[in-house]
């Protein structure tokens, strides 16, 4: 099977992965665009999740063939099939969980207790069982509870739920799947699909760009590929095996850079332009209604119906002031926008002044920011590190973390706030003028 990619080209399907690419819950994000309300302001931004999640196993597959052979000792043949056709399915089925109009609806999501994951470990879900699940949590639920789990089990010497465990630290292994040779290589197949430099950011950053018109993804993803490593840590005291962690040669160094700034720029100037945010935003108001009856259930069979079209047909039938907005396009306009550090975005004065004169508002504040991972070194939510491997003339090799190899965490660790105040079309002069009297 073969599919034709404006990105990467021809991508080839291997006979079993077909029958993953062709299962409903994949087909099912042909119906989820990739960029939610991006569409407004980026006419040309209609792809779909399943393109890109098509992409995003390519590279997977390109990555890992980069990566494995950087050892010395080779994997069995059957084995490095194994790995190599569990990570590209990992990177297939990563968002197989997004709802409808991608991260925009995540808000409205039930708890993660109701989902029934049994293939968390206990005590890492302890704390969030009565909290929102996740589009991650959904994915996973799709991978361990859903006919999709009995498709890959049937075609593949592994099962759903260690597709999953490669899209989540938090899923349990039930065997020594990912050991061989001695060594652990659960951690640098995680890290192809999620970590500071993942085949996820490869795919996205290069297809949002090429279908929104901006320019500020593109990136050199060949020379960021062609110069992954792999770093093997010793593992003592009660560890059984050493662990395989992603690293990077320095030569793409510059590359790794370029590609964070990249990566911050779409944040700040396309993924959270101001008309799609205010949809966003009505979106929200609408849910928060307490009219609202769209089901988003806990049944992962039943989560198939849900796609951009379904939502889009009940907001039509929505006799709802927000949903009305949101169906005719009758979007809040942008009173006051304000870019800044924490301090310098403060919209109470504006928000008062427009109080009193009675005039409707929406409130909207986004950050961008480098890394999610890691700041000054310092690391932002448990991510494994990934390594740099620096091999110059006449100096001895080394192996640095990311965070020492290079300045980009130190130049950018600040913060970029957006806040926005948007008011009906009609009232946009009004509020101006009182605003800057204020």
């Amino acid at each position: 099977m073969e599919v034709r990619d404006p990105i990467h080209g021809a991508i080839l399907v291997g006979d079993d992965e077909a029958f993953v690419v062709d299962h409903p819950f994949v087909q099912r994000l042909r119906g989820i665009k990739q960029m939610g309300f991006s569409e407004l302001p980026f006419p040309g931004a209609v792809h779909s999740r399943y393109a890109h999640s098509v992409g995003v196993m390519e590279l997977a597959g390109r990555a890992f063939d980069v990566v494995v052979p950087r050892l010395a000792s080779p994997l069995p043949p059957d084995r490095r099939a194994a790995l190599r056709s569990c990570v590209r399915l990992a990177a297939l089925c990563h968002d197989l969980g997004h709802a409808p109009f991608s991260h925009c609806t995540e808000f409205a999501m039930p708890n993660l207790g109701g989902l029934g994951i049994t293939a968390y470990a206990p005590s890492a879900v302890a704390g969030r069982l009565e909290k929102q699940a996740t589009h991650e949590d959904y994915t996973v639920a799709i991978l361990t509870r859903s006919t999709l789990a009995t498709t890959i089990a049937r075609h593949f010497p592994f099962t759903g739920q260690h597709v999953a465990a490669l899209v989540s630290h938090e899923v349990m292994l039930p065997d020594d799947f990912f050991i061989e040779g001695g060594l652990d290589w659960r951690r640098v197949l995680s890290q192809l699909i999620s970590s500071e430099l993942d085949v996820d950011r490869l795919d996205y950053l290069q297809r949002d760009s090429y279908y929104s018109g901006a320019r500020y993804g593109q990136i050199d993803v060949g020379w960021l590929i062609g110069n992954l490593e792999c770093h093997v840590e010793h593992r003592v005291g009660a560890a059984r095996h050493d662990r395989v962690s992603l690293a990077l040669d320095h030569r793409a160094i510059y590359a790794f850079d370029d590609f964070m700034i990249a990566r911050y720029h779409m944040f700040v100037m396309v993924y959270f332009h101001h008309k799609s945010v205010v949809f966003e935003e009505m979106l929200k108001q609408h849910f928060m209604s307490g009219e609202v009856r769209y089901p988003f259930p806990t049944d992962v069979e039943q989560y198939l119906s849900l796609d951009d079209v379904h939502l889009h047909s009940y907001l039509r039938g929505s006799d709802d002031p927000w949903a009305r907005r949101i169906v005719e396009r009758r979007a809040y306009r942008r009173a006051l926008e304000l870019h800044g550090s924490l301090n310098e975005v403060k919209t109470d004065e504006a928000v008062r002044t427009l109080e009193a004169a009675g005039i409707p508002f929406l409130q909207a504040s986004s950050t961008g920011k480098l890394s999610r991972y890691n700041v000054m070194g310092q690391k932002r939510g448990r991510a494994p590190g990934i390594y740099v491997v620096q091999r110059y003339p006449g100096v001895a090799q080394r192996v640095l973390s990311l965070e020492d190899a290079t300045r980009i965490f130190e130049r950018y660790q600040d913060e970029r706030h957006i806040a926005r105040v948007y008011v009906p079309e009609d009232r946009v002069d009004e509020a101006q003028r009182l605003m800057l009297r204020a």
